[in-house]
């Protein structure tokens, strides 16, 4: 039986309708909201998939299952691990997608929904959060829910967006999404704290070093003596929670590996503080 040859611009067509079928079904699996949509002719555009075919298990295969276009009867077990290679190139894929134009605006529609959720901060006051990940190469780290308010770290709340490998999103999108959109930009200074806050301000920071007030520091500077002074970053045991702080981990935001210089110069003027 001779097969039928379609005209170049009904396979176009098919080929779409597949693309469309199978990346719909993806975005539409319970877990995967966190996705935004990868246009057509950007996978089909081999450039953009450069370097791929080394890190993805059966990639041709693979690549025609996210096109539909596998006509290949596969048994049981080896179509499931083609499914799992299918999976993993759609995520490394749309990685490099939301970095570009037509993925940073599609990722910028779910950003002003909070579909990726809300920072849990109480003085944060809702703020909604972008997808990061902590490294570009898959396997290594899950994703991470990055707070433009705080500039701090935060673990999905359900556990199947919790288990979203990061590298699906890479250590670059979110400051590359904020360098694009830089009105998307928070304001540091919240709502009760503006100029037209009134009695509700929140009380400044309490300092290193307290010394009493009152009957008890007039009593004690009527004897002569010297007022003392409690440290007030020591907790319990002696053990000083400055220190602490300055040796926990702190996150590094970077575009491509590269550390973004305004940041990075504020970290190392916190860190020199902190060494003093």
């Amino acid at each position: 039986m001779s097969r039928t040859t379609y005209p170049r611009s009904n396979r176009l067509l098919t080929t779409h309708h597949r693309a469309v079928q199978w990346i719909s079904w993806f975005l539409s699996s319970k877990g995967n909201e966190y996705f935004c949509e990868v246009e057509e002719d950007y996978i089909l555009d081999r450039f953009n998939l450069t370097g791929l075919n080394t890190e993805v298990q059966n990639y041709s295969q693979a690549l025609d299952l996210i096109t539909d276009s596998l006509e290949e009867d596969l048994e049981e077990e080896i179509r499931g691990t083609v499914e799992i290679s299918a999976r993993l190139l759609y995520g490394l894929i749309h990685q490099r997608w939301i970095v570009t134009s037509r993925g940073l605006a599609k990722m910028l529609e779910k950003y002003k929904k909070a579909d990726f959720g809300r920072c849990p901060r109480v003085l944060c006051h809702s703020q909604p959060l972008l997808p990061c990940g902590l490294t570009d190469l898959p396997y290594e780290k899950p994703v991470k829910l990055y707070c433009p308010r705080c500039e701090d770290l935060y673990s999905p709340k359900s556990s199947r967006h919790g288990s979203i490998d990061g590298a699906y999103f890479g250590s670059t999108f979110p400051h590359m999404f904020l360098m694009v959109y830089p009105h998307m930009i928070p304001s540091k200074v919240s709502p009760e704290t503006g100029p037209s806050a009134g009695s509700g301000t929140l009380a400044p920071a309490v300092p290193s070093t307290i010394s009493p007030s009152g009957p008890l520091a007039n009593a004690t500077q009527r004897r002569g003596e010297d007022i003392p002074k409690r440290d007030s970053a020591v907790g319990a045991g002696n053990v000083s929670t400055a220190a602490a702080a300055a040796k926990a981990e702190r996150y590094m935001p970077k575009i491509f590996g590269f550390k973004i210089h305004e940041i990075a110069k504020w970290q190392r003027w916190q860190g020199a503080v902190r060494d003093r």
